[in-house]
């Protein structure tokens, strides 16, 4: 098998599948009961949230577990535009964003929320002129992707915070669930407020993530209960979830250090082959994340293209897996400017560091063959 669909899901790794089962089996009694076993679960609580805040370098009551991306984005946003109405109900985004931001901005437009969203050029980056005469009194959020799930195209998240360190009163939620481990970005002193992790991206787990909240951010909890997490998000914790996403992090760290170049020479080694073969058009800019390589086949059905790797057991995607069932165009590519042909005949390749020269050279192969045979059913 070859899996090329990383950034939908990647495979847990094996420890954090065994941290998660170790913490199951040996500390299941809820952390907020008063007696020695709710103790015990309750320092492990702790210690996974020490270990989380000394991993991404921000303070202990910073870090937020969460269920992953969407409750992450979700609560950021909503939280914030609950919270700071009364001053303002205007707030910046933009239009190549993950479904879970897009449709929560969405969502508070039908509350009397004003939304501005920033476009994108042909490589999928807003323009920093854009964002600043966007800025209005009444601006209380800017949320915006790290890395697009899509195209891997990396917005200037460094520059915007410094800019928005200017604007006091205006929060910055960074959606860095594509990012992280991949692409490095400093929290402590960024200007950002806000920011998403998921662990299934990370080779964790599916229903485990970690909001980042600046101690100085207040905002409205859409879960009331037990004031677990600061009262930001009451409910029994996840505990054994928080053990395996801290687990993951620590894992995709030492690996981004130590495996970052290697990853950014087979993604060359990709672009370069795939830029010879006849009929494919390369989406992905050359200033990219090192995991995402979009394309597209002008006049193919990338779903049936899908289904012949698929039947070799080489698994690739269309778009965002959260809209994949939805509507043929990208949404990511209409935004950068892409004709019809360009984003309605998308194919998202998405490594991981264990993903090898082998595979790609026997998906390579694979592609090459199903691209021709189609072509040649065609004419």
């Amino acid at each position: 098998m070859i899996y090329l669909d990383n950034s939908a899901t990647t495979k847990p790794d094996p420890s954090v599948l065994n941290s998660f089962y170790q913490a199951t089996e040996r500390f299941f009694a809820n952390p907020s009961s008063i007696h020695q076993l709710g103790g015990e679960a309750e320092k492990l609580l702790i210690k996974s949230k020490e270990q989380a805040s000394q991993l991404l370098n921000v303070q202990q009551d910073e870090v937020i577990f969460t269920s992953g991306g969407t409750e992450g984005n979700n609560l950021a946003i909503k939280g914030i535009a609950f919270k700071h109405q009364g001053r303002g109900k205007h707030i910046i985004t933009t239009e190549i964003e993950h479904p879970s931001v897009y449709e929560a901005c969405n969502s508070l437009e039908n509350l009397g929320f004003t939304l501005t969203y920033l476009p994108v050029d042909k490589n999928g980056v807003i323009s920093i002129e854009d964002l600043t005469n966007s800025i209005r009194n009444d601006t209380i959020l800017v949320s915006m992707m790290h890395v697009n799930n899509e195209l891997g195209s990396i917005q200037p998240i460094k520059k915007i915070g410094e800019i928005l360190k200017q604007y006091p009163k205006v929060f910055f939620h960074v959606d860095n669930v594509q990012g992280m481990g991949k692409v490095p970005l400093e929290l402590k002193n960024s200007g950002i407020d806000l920011c998403t992790i998921s662990g299934h991206k990370l080779h964790g787990l599916k229903g485990t993530g970690i909001l980042y909240v600046n101690k100085k951010t207040t905002m409205y909890p859409l879960l009331h209960g037990g004031s677990q997490e600061r009262s930001l998000r009451s409910g029994t914790e996840n505990l054994a979830g928080a053990v395996s996403i801290v687990k993951a992090l620590r894992l995709i760290k030492e690996r981004e250090k130590t495996e970052v170049k290697d990853m950014y020479q087979l993604q060359k080694f990709l672009r370069n082959k795939l830029a010879e073969m006849e009929g494919v058009v390369i989406n992905t800019p050359k200033e990219a994340a090192p995991h995402i390589m979009n394309i597209s086949v002008p006049g193919l059905k990338p779903e049936v293209i899908i289904h012949m790797l698929g039947e070799k057991q080489i698994y690739i995607s269309t778009k965002s897996a959260c809209s994949s069932k939805q509507a043929d165009e990208s949404k990511i590519l209409a935004a950068c400017g892409y004709d019809t042909d360009r984003s309605t005949s998308a194919l998202r390749i998405s490594m991981s560091y264990d993903t090898t020269k082998s595979e790609i050279d026997t998906f390579l192969k694979a592609l090459e063959e199903a691209v021709n045979q189609l072509k040649a059913v065609m004419e």
